[in-house]
């Protein structure tokens, strides 16, 4: 017999299989490892409770505190092209209580997480990988100098209102980020571009 209480969890599971299944398979991402990361961790957990029966759903969530947990296949995507090892010094700029810090965490030999408006701040830290949690129309030069040389960055980038997936690689004391694939991402506001007189 189902109580009441197992319905949720029950439904919650099926969601889950299913965002395997039909977003993150259908969709190019078949890493058995995000599979497995994202099979484990309920992100019925990381929305506001009256979003729970839509936390699978292939589009952004708006969460209370103004910001957007991203659908499911940003996050399988950043996974995949991150490829995070246990010999990583991570940086998360995110939620550190959110999804995506769930996922990385276990995947890392260590991980930090910074709000995005401290993303600013001079750090002397040197990371291995730096993973942006949202989309940026320009990343800060105080975040990418936290790169160690060939370290990884992973997030999304605005260009002319599109967001699209980027990754980049530390060489010679500069980033490069190169566009893989356009997807809606959530954009950041703390990541806008200066603006610029234009005639």
């Amino acid at each position: 017999m189902t109580t009441i209480e197992q319905r949720p969890t029950a439904s919650c599971d099926a969601a889950r299989r299913a965002m395997i299944d039909s977003q993150l398979r259908t969709s190019g991402v078949n890493e058995p490892w995000v599979l497995a990361a994202m099979a484990s961790v309920p992100r019925e957990d990381f929305v506001p409770a009256q979003m729970r029966s839509s936390a699978y759903i292939d589009r952004a969530i708006p969460l209370d505190d103004g910001g957007f947990l991203a659908a499911p296949i940003v996050h399988g995507r950043m996974l995949a092209e991150a490829a995070p090892t246990r010999d990583d010094k991570a940086l998360l700029v995110g939620d550190a209580k959110g999804y995506l810090a769930a996922l990385l965490r276990p995947l890392v030999g260590s991980l930090d997480a910074i709000a995005p408006g401290q993303a600013t701040a001079k750090r002397k830290n040197a990371y291995s990988l730096i993973v942006v949690d949202g989309a940026a129309e320009e990343v800060p030069a105080a975040l990418t100098g936290q790169l160690a040389e060939g370290g990884r960055l992973v997030g999304g980038q605005v260009l002319r209102g599109v967001t699209r997936l980027v990754v980049g690689r530390k060489v010679a004391g500069e980033v490069t980020l190169l566009p893989l694939a356009e997807i809606g991402i959530p954009v950041l506001p703390e990541f806008s571009a200066p603006k610029r007189w234009s005639f």
